[in-house]
């Protein structure tokens, strides 16, 4: 219970830092009703778990190629976040609140789940946290406690997500559309941003190597 409790806390810090998914999330839930920005952090929290398994099971082969890859995963998650970030600029009010929330719903989750495995900050946010939790790992205790571990920190983040969309969503009928189009522009804008200096840093990193 204890190793469940710790990995909650693991997971809600991890999803809690604002940045181009919670950006995403804000957005998609002002446009389109909390359900698709709640899907838009479950792509995350499933990410976050994914990584969470690998790291309880100590796969240090697979956590150790995807670090070899760091530049080739920093180009193709910049190159992606700069098209999700160009797709927000463009995007516009859905015709109703309803349609707003079915439409899109599984591309709302798959692209954050795979920006989320192609952040190298992830994978090494989570090399980090089970380095320091690894004396707990050890044996057949340590073989007990994945599970616990992976669901604690998929509901710790998917918690944090719940709660950003349902605040988020809340504003939606207060903002106008002028503000909506202000608010995409500036997200859009932003996570394009963010892509490129992603992209550059990958870059940089090959060059490097």
């Amino acid at each position: 219970m204890l190793i469940f409790m710790k990995s909650m806390i693991i997971g809600l810090c991890i999803a809690a830092p604002v940045g181009p998914i919670g950006l995403l999330c804000i957005q998609r839930s002002l446009m389109r009703g909390w359900r698709s920005g709640f899907a838009t952090g479950l792509g995350a929290a499933t990410a976050d778990a994914m990584y969470g398994f690998i790291g309880a099971l100590g796969i240090t082969a697979i956590i150790t190629t995807l670090i070899m890859f760091k530049p080739w995963l920093c180009i193709f998650g910049g190159l992606f976040l700069a098209y999700i970030g160009y797709q927000t600029i463009k995007s516009k009010e859905p015709a109703t609140a309803l349609s707003g929330e079915r439409a899109g719903m599984m591309k709302a989750y798959s692209t954050t789940l795979l920006l989320t495995l192609s952040n190298p900050m992830t994978i090494l946010s989570f090399i980090a946290i089970f380095a320091s939790m690894s004396d707990g790992m050890v044996g057949d205790q340590g073989q007990h406690s994945v599970w616990p571990m992976v669901t604690g920190i998929f509901l710790g983040s998917a918690v944090w997500w719940l709660g950003l969309s349902g605040f988020s969503s809340a504003f939606k009928t207060r903002i106008s559309k002028s503000k909506l189009k202000l608010i995409n522009y500036f997200s859009g804008s932003t996570i394009t941003v963010l892509g490129a200096y992603q992209v550059v840093t990958g870059v940089m990193l090959a060059a490097a190597t």
